[in-house]
């Protein structure tokens, strides 16, 4: 029996998505249409065979061609140049040449990325069969079932199917198995029908007769059991499903990553809306000798400013001669907003021919955060990863996952969960789509039982709002003066669901507030409360401190205090404290 047949709704949808990534790309010329029908064709030869390999050498194929797609389509080159003039390239290209290094920034950061998400389609690889290997193992596990049922049917003999089920009758024992393989549980009713299927009639269940009656029951009890019993050699089918779900879920995260990325090109080629203010910054630049080759202007809904100011390579490696300090004041004159600095390349240093410093709106608020962490006692390594880091945009990205059990495999699949989750949101993924990500690649390797909850925090302390996602993840604490409040939500850890269940939510912050994420093993110590989240509640109430890290070792050394000072969980405690600037 083969696992695609030529209705299969994941065959039709891989030749529509093969179809629309050739749409997708056809502005590219005929290379985008032939690349699209490339990696739509890579999916239907997973689906069809299971063939893995093409999948992960996928990402090779897409960072090759996004990054052919990074050149820009107008780029010249005149020979002569390369023979006697000084420049090699026109200063127009130079100047988009440059432009483009974010670009290949992003897809390096996006390469090593899909690289971890190939990695996990390996480990997994083992796992798949090829058709004809799932026709043997289907009917290896028929007969696994079928021993089973034998062994159960001995104190059936003298039950008045008891017969045709040993025998096999007519193929009855055969449709039995595959009724069960839909379905998971076989009733007294369908029973009968498939032996009328089969022309053998079960004389006296129509007329309910009592003892016909007892006698399919008891056989159907046997069968259910059998099958039961058995089905725990034969994981073949669902491991196909949960494979081919996976190649879904993430091809659907990296296409979004693609458009988002498309969206955004498209943004830089249409209209400047900040022409008029870079054309009077470069005349005040100009004014203070400070000569650029280039000027980008963005603002994000929250109306916090992006300037990137290119300039030509100077003597100073050292930076102590560039005008990082002036062209921020006139950044701050033009634009009415502060500024700070928040990356320098250097082109001596990067071997570049080219000088680029990158200024944000400066933030509006400031955190300082305190991190307490314990392991298990009598283990060697502790299952609990946690991350804080500044991302791309200006936010910062707090969070701790779990992973389930302790020691090595715990710690195996929490650092999956945040090194992914760290880099993905660095490469610019969205957030629903970098746990979805991470989610499948976790269940890829879920033979290791690869769980892990997933907490996170994403901090804008310019526009003073905090987005939080939890999966399996214990409550936030927020502290506002002397109320401390709960933010919840409910979900399985993440690898247990195909489909994660993700819910943003958003939260206000305020000058003082005091936010504490903790692991489960904080959580599970005091044993004294049927709710066990009152007493870090509590405990918050009547701290006096608003010192991140004090507030992280005290909630820490109460946990193991409770514990009668023993850590039976390791322990991870994330405070951090919001001040706003003056």
């Amino acid at each position: 029996m083969g696992i695609i047949g030529d209705s299969d709704p994941i065959m039709v949808a891989s030749y529509a998505v093969s179809g629309l990534l050739a749409g997708l790309f056809y502005r590219f010329g005929k290379i985008g249409v032939i690349v699209g029908f490339i990696l739509g064709n890579i999916l239907l030869t997973y689906l069809a065979n299971g063939n893995t390999l093409p999948v992960i050498l996928f990402q090779e194929i897409l960072i090759a061609f996004l990054g052919l797609l990074a050149v820009p389509k107008k780029l010249e080159i005149n020979i002569e140049d390369l023979y006697g003039k000084n420049k090699l390239l026109p200063e127009t290209t130079s100047k988009s040449l440059n432009e483009s290094q974010d670009t290949i920034f992003k897809l390096n950061s996006m390469s090593e990325a899909i690289s971890d998400l190939a990695k996990s389609y390996s480990e997994a690889a083992s796992t798949i069969l090829d058709e004809n290997d799932l026709k043997e193992q289907e009917l290896s596990n028929e007969q696994i079932f079928i021993e089973e049922l034998e062994m159960n049917l001995e104190k059936l003999e003298n039950n008045i199917l008891y017969e045709d089920i040993l025998e096999n009758r007519d193929n009855i024992v055969d449709k039995i198995f595959k009724h069960l393989l839909n379905q998971e549980l076989i009733t007294e009713k369908e029973l009968v029908d498939i032996f009328e299927n089969c022309n053998h009639y079960i004389i006296g269940f129509k007329e309910k007769d009592a003892q016909v009656l007892e006698d399919v029951s008891k056989m159907i009890k046997c069968i259910n059991y059998s099958y039961r019993i058995s089905k725990m050699n034969f994981i073949w089918k669902k491991k196909m499903e949960e494979s081919k779900k996976n190649v879904s879920s993430q091809l659907s995260g990296v296409s979004k990553a693609i458009s988002s990325m498309a969206e955004e090109i498209k943004k830089e080629e249409e209209k400047d809306v900040f022409k008029l203010q870079k054309e009077e910054i470069m005349t005040l630049l100009e004014q203070k000798e400070i000569n650029i080759t280039n000027l980008k202007i963005k603002q994000n809904t929250a109306g916090r400013y992006f300037v990137e100011v290119y300039t030509n390579i100077c003597d100073d490696i050292e930076g102590k001669t560039c005008n990082i300090k002036k062209i921020a004041k006139i950044l701050e004159k033009v634009l009415k907003d502060k500024f700070i600095i928040q990356n320098q390349k250097c082109g001596l240093r990067e071997e570049n021919d080219f000088c680029k410093f990158t200024y944000y709106s400066e933030d509006k608020y400031k955190l300082q955060v305190g991190v307490a962490t314990v392991t298990k006692q009598g283990s060697p390594v502790s299952g609990d990863s946690h991350v804080e880091t500044k991302l791309e945009d200006g936010k910062y990205l707090l969070a701790i996952s779990d992973g389930m059990g302790s020691g090595p495999d715990a710690m195996k699949s929490s650092k999956v969960a945040i090194k992914m989750l760290e880099r993905l949101l660095k490469a610019g993924f969205d957030k629903e789509v970098s746990l979805n990500l991470i989610n499948s690649a976790l269940i890829a390797n879920n033979k290791d039982d690869m769980y892990a909850t997933l907490d996170m925090q994403i901090l804008d302390l310019y526009a003073g709002n905090m987005e939080f996602i939890k999966n399996g993840a214990c409550p936030t604490f927020i502290k506002r003066k002397k109320e401390v409040q709960l933010l919840k939500s409910v979900a399985l850890p993440t690898g247990i669901l195909e489909n994660a269940d993700l819910v943003v939510y958003d939260y206000d912050l305020q000058d003082g507030d005091i936010l504490i994420m903790c692991s489960d093993g904080i959580i599970d110590a005091n044993s004294e409360y049927i709710n066990k989240e009152l007493w870090v509640k509590y405990l918050l109430e009547d701290l006096q401190t608003d010192d991140a890290k004090q507030i992280a070792d005290i909630i820490l050394n109460e946990a193991i205090d409770s514990s009668f000072g023993i850590q039976k969980d390791d322990m991870t405690v994330i405070a951090t404290k919001i001040s706003k600037k003056t």
